[in-house]
């Protein structure tokens, strides 16, 4: 044996006795066999064991072991007050895991995780239920090591048979794409005692993201499910939201009215470093409203005093009443330095009718972002083309370095021109009028070359006779008015296009079951991704992932997300990143639409903000605090009840 291959196997970290390891390379060294350390008793190289108080996916964390509180918080923040927010549609349940009908706005608030993320750094997460964590440098496996102190709302104390109970009853009654991918990779958890939880992860995966998976999956107590299994399923909706271990518990729900949670005065958690200057509200209020209209009204007669804007309409035009002239109302933009949601106007790609990229390219054209822009939202957005817009893993220009090495590393399974082209933008329109008539021109030649003629009464169908019918399913008003004009745009071109705008309820459960030809979604990416691709554009699940909703399956993009999964370093993760954009672009599923990189954010001049908010948080919800004299000086002015 190589006496330095020999001298490696025995460097642990506190668990081999030095003279056992002396001994066992003094044979290995006179036998000059492998089987000698093959059977002797000690670990690998890679498993030198690391123990922390945080992780990170690359580099190193940020704060320190025994760091005070994270920078961006206030941790002299008062307590108290009541933070009111609005909510549009319905609820009929206060289980946020539910496959059925739709969970009240923040029933997932009362479970815990073992780790959080923080707010300033991507990547990175920090003990919270978890005191620390141990780990091989091979990630083979990962032990976290639970608070003693630790306890869910009803004071009983939060254990390792818990979190394993949370585990597995996700896998048994979870969402089958969640489930089958996480089952396949982490095969096992297992308390190893009241506070060591370890889960094992499998060789045929690689390891990254694997620790944090399991780092951020809730944990409920065992004992509240197993006390009514039959009617405390994680798949079925209820208005008993569970036992959680967080800082709020519910306190009322009417359904499709409020919800109230409160703010647990016996809370475990409320002074370890991860929560200084957080949760900061006695009180959080949902108001639901039975659209934005009425919603609106509600801000604006102090029903609710926080309002997160995402109506470009709004913005641009409802904010001109009296409290914001008079300074009671704060209109507010906060950078956002996430990668800006995905949007579009997404194809159904199990229906036969789009599987002609010709096809998909046509009803691109359709829309006019310019247009739209313009007459319908005030020239407030940008318009996408990239699924990381403008951040290191957005593709631009030609393919070069490791991005053209991992391209071609693909040959046969994309197309050679995007070696050789700069990746797919989103076309330009002109603004003068919703049909940009070059444009549909175009559109209109790609449906003749894709077989969908037009018949003599204007109508396209195919050899087959079949008429192209796209139904576009909407939930709200807001998005019907937008999609409007899009779908007139096809009609012009021969389709029987229609916006079919249903209820809530109804929305969701066709999402769910991909009953639909085209939506309004956004696809939620990261700065450094990893095994969720699997599930917004992998073929595993394609079918059924409500995270896939064009149920995109493609050999190509399922390699170029292992690559990402497997990455050692950020440039490997980024050059992949860039050339998955560069293949999704040009797959064309999507109708590229608008984006922000900001936070529109309306509320009554009774909060304040850290003086540093952090690039990836607004942080109304948890480190906003209630400003007592403000409040109440609205309240005897008559501006608040």
């Amino acid at each position: 044996m190589n006496p330095a291959r020999a001298a490696a196997r025995v460097r642990t970290m506190d668990r081999v006795n030095p003279l056992q390891a002396a001994a066992v390379l003094a044979q290995a060294l006179m036998m000059g066999l492998i089987l000698a350390l093959a059977t002797a008793t000690l670990v690998r190289a890679e498993d030198t064991i690391i123990k922390a108080h945080g992780f990170a996916e690359f580099g190193d964390l940020k704060y320190p072991q025994g760091f005070a509180h994270f920078d961006y918080v206030n941790p002299e923040a008062p307590k108290g007050g009541e933070l009111a927010i609005s909510a549009v549609g319905t609820f009929d349940s206060m289980n946020p895991y539910t496959r059925k009908g739709r969970a009240g706005m923040l029933s997932s608030q009362h479970f815990e995780s073992l780790m959080v993320g923080s707010y300033d750094e991507p990547g990175s997460y920090y003990g919270l239920l978890a005191e620390s964590l141990e780990y091989p440098e091979s990630q083979d496996w990962v032990i976290f090591n639970l608070r003693p102190e630790a306890r869910f709302s009803d004071g009983s104390a939060v254990t390792a048979d818990d979190v394993v109970f949370s585990h597995n009853i996700l896998l048994e009654q979870g969402l089958k794409s969640y489930a089958e991918a996480v089952r396949k990779r982490i095969p096992k958890a297992e308390a190893l005692g009241p506070h060591r939880v370890k889960f094992y992860f499998s060789p045929d995966f690689p390891r990254r993201a694997m620790i944090s998976q399991v780092a951020g999956t809730s944990v409920f107590s065992k004992a509240w499910f197993e006390a009514d299994p039959e009617n405390r399923r994680i798949d079925e909706p209820r208005l008993e939201p569970g036992i959680g271990s967080g800082p709020y518990v519910l306190d009322k729900a009417e359904v499709n009215q409020s919800i109230i949670y409160r703010r647990n005065p016996d809370y475990w958690g409320k002074d370890i470093n991860v929560n200084i200057g957080r949760h900061n509200y006695d009180s959080i209020r949902v108001e639901y409203f039975g659209d934005a209209v009425a919603a609106m009204e509600g801000f604006k007669a102090g029903v609710y005093t926080l309002r997160p804007e995402n109506s470009s309409k709004s913005w641009a035009t409802a904010y001109n009443f009296d409290a914001v002239n008079a300074g009671e109302v704060v209109k507010g933009e906060i950078p956002d330095g996430n990668v800006p949601a995905a949007s579009g106007f997404v194809m159904n790609l199990l229906r036969p009718k789009f599987q002609d990229i010709r096809v998909r390219e046509a009803l691109q054209l359709a829309y006019n972002f310019e247009w739209t822009n313009e007459s319908l939202q005030y020239g407030l957005f940008r318009h996408q083309s990239s699924f990381w817009q403008d951040t290191p893993l957005q593709a631009e220009g030609l393919p070069e370095g490791r991005e053209k090495e991992v391209l071609e590393a693909l040959d046969g399974q994309i197309d050679p021109s995007l070696l050789t082209s700069e990746p797919v933008m989103a076309h330009a329109s002109k603004p003068a009028r919703p049909g940009d008539r070059k444009n549909l021109r175009r559109a209109m030649k790609l449906l003749d070359e894709a077989g969908w003629t037009v018949g003599n009464d204007g109508v396209r169908r195919n050899a087959d006779g079949e008429v192209f019918k796209l139904e576009f399913l909407v939930d709200s008003p807001t998005i019907e008015r937008i999609v409007q004009p899009y779908v007139t745009n096809l009609n012009t071109m021969g389709l029987e296009a229609v916006v079919n705008r249903v209820d809530y309820a109804q929305f969701t459960s066709r999402r769910r079951e991909k009953e639909f030809d085209m939506i309004s979604s956004a696809y939620r990416m990261s700065l450094e991704p990893s095994t969720g691709l699997y599930q917004q554009f992998g073929s595993e699940a394609h079918e059924y992932s409500v995270f896939n909703p064009a149920g995109l399956a493609d050999p190509a993009v399922d390699a170029l997300i292992g690559n990402i999964v497997e990455a050692k370093t950020q440039e490997d993760l980024r050059a992949n990143a860039r050339a998955l954009d560069r293949v999704l672009r040009a797959k064309r599923f999507a109708v590229p639409t608008w984006y922000l990189d900001v936070n529109w954010i309306a509320y009554w001049d009774m909060y304040s903000q850290p003086e540093n908010l952090p690039p990836y948080s607004p942080g109304f919800l948890d480190l906003w605090w209630i400003d007592d004299a403000r409040e109440a000086a609205l309240k005897s002015s008559g501006a608040l009840r």
